[in-house]
Order: structure tokens, then C-alpha cells, then sequence
């Protein structure tokens, strides 16, 4: 624990100094705005509840997926990519702890899409806080482990930001949160599941519902077991890379 937990420290300071690395919270009220224009329904009023979960999800993913890819180029670009490769800690806790310090602005993106829904009129009942705050913490902790895998791949390429724009919308697409899994075609839900967004959209969503979330513990499992694999991947994949790396030469060439 102590390489995550000091990359997350090492992140948290450079967060610090260089705020603008959130700027993916900019986007959130624009977000919530559409979707709230998409879901204002009087007959389903139950449904407001995911236009201001999906921002939320959206600018987790986002945020993971952009730190997972500038984190590599820019410790390339500065020179300290090697350095960090051949220190004794292992890369994939180090990388992983970084990730989660952005992450874990998820937090600020949740209350700017409830903020959001305040001021139009949009008024949520939270039936059950454990849930929620279960989801969130789970949801930041599966995005951590998942943007360190692909960081693990983006070491071999050169530039990492083509890759990360094709894997945005069509993650929020694939995962439900954007439409519900129902709207997809039916040999897709099996790739769904896979995405640990999925799961986190139906926690946070039972969070507002009245009922008691029944299969909670099942969507917990299903996001630890996921972050776990993510993370497992990583350390596998990173392992592979650094070596070809070193034997070809190329971790710094950028």
C-alpha cells in the first residue's frame, strides 16, 4: 500500500499546483443540463435521478481515462518516466494511486450535477446514503484500477491521446449510463457487464429508489472483483511492456 498511497500524495501536490487537470468538471452542468432537458418527463419523474448519476459516471471515466494517458506523456516529456520504472516499487501501485487522487474528483462532479438539478427544479430523495456512498467510493476505486491498466498499455505508444478519445462515448454508450442497457441489443449486454460502469450506474440509481437495494451486495462484488482484475491486468501488462521496452530501447522516446 505505501507505493498507492504515496503516488497518490505525489498526484494531490501536483493537483495542487496545476488545477486545470479537473477541467473535465467544466463539462459536468453542461452534461446535466442536456440530460435533464432529455429526462424532464412528468409521467417518469423516477428517472431524473439518472441525469444526475450519468454526468457524475461520465466525468469519472473521463477524468481516469485522460489522467491514465497525459500521465505517461508528461512524465516522458519531463524525464522522469525512467526514474519512476526503476525505483523498487512496483509501477502499477504507483500509477494506480495517481489515477485515484483524480479520480476522487468524482465527488465534486456529484455535487455539481445535484447543484445543477437543484436550480432547475429537480428535487431527489436520497433513500438510502450507504448505497451511494458505497457506489461512489467502489466506482472510484474500479476507475483507478481500469485507467491503470490502460496506462499500461499507452507506455509502448507515443501518443496516448488519439486512444483515449476513442474510448469515451462509446464506453458511456456500452456501459448504460447514457441509455438504460434495455435500449441495447441483446448480445451486447454480456460486453456491458464487463464494463464496470454498468454496475455502477445500477447502485447509484437504487440509491434514489424507494425499495431496498436488493442486489447491492452482488454490485459491490461485481465492482471489486472488476477493479481487482483491472489492476491484476495492470501489473501483468506493465510487466510485459517494461521489459520490451528496455530490451528495444524506448521508454523515453517520445
Amino acid at each position: 500500500m505505501r507505493p498507492f498511497l504515496a503516488g497518490l500524495r505525489l498526484q494531490a501536490a501536483l493537483l495542487r499546483r496545476s488545477p486545470g487537470e479537473l477541467h473535465t468538471l467544466a463539462t459536468v452542468p453542461l452534461y446535466t443540463l442536456i440530460l435533464l432537458a432529455m429526462t424532464d418527463d412528468p409521467t417518469r419523474p423516477g428517472i431524473a435521478a439518472n441525469a444526475v448519476i450519468a454526468p457524475m459516471l461520465m466525468a469519472l471515466w473521463s477524468l481516469g481515462l485522460f489522467t491514465a494517458g497525459d500521465l505517461i506523456d508528461r512524465d516522458r516529456y519531463s524525464g522522469t518516466l525512467e526514474p519512476t520504472v526503476a525505483a523498487p516499487a512496483p509501477l502499477a501501485l504507483v500509477v494506480g494511486g495517481r489515477i485515484c487522487a483524480v479520480t476522487a474528483a468524482g465527488l465534486i462532479a456529484f455535487a455539481e450535477a445535484w447543484a445543477v438539478g437543484l436550480c432547475f427544479g429537480v428535487h431527489l430523495t436520497l433513500h438510502h446514503p450507504l448505497a451511494l456512498l458505497a457506489g461512489i467510493l467502489a466506482s472510484c476505486l474500479a476507475t483507478g484500477c481500469t485507467a491503470t491498466m490502460i496506462a499500461a498499455i499507452l507506455v509502448l505508444t507515443r501518443r496516448g491521446r488519439p486512444y483515449q478519445n476513442s474510448l469515451s462515448f462509446p464506453v458511456y454508450l456500452l456501459s448504460g449510463i447514457v441509455l438504460p442497457l434495455s435500449a441495447l441489443p441483446h448480445w451486447l449486454h454480456p460486453v456491458s457487464r464487463l464494463i464496470y460502469l454498468s454496475w455502477s450506474a445500477d447502485l447509484l440509481r437504487s440509491a434514489f429508489r424507494p425499495d431496498a437495494p436488493r442486489h447491492l451486495p452482488v454490485q459491490l462484488l461485481a465492482l471489486i472483483l472488476l477493479a481487482a482484475a483491472g489492476l491484476g491486468a495492470a501489473t501483468l501488462l506493465l510487466r510485459r511492456v517494461l521489459d520490451r521496452v528496455r530490451v528495444l530501447g524506448t521508454l523515453g522516446h517520445a
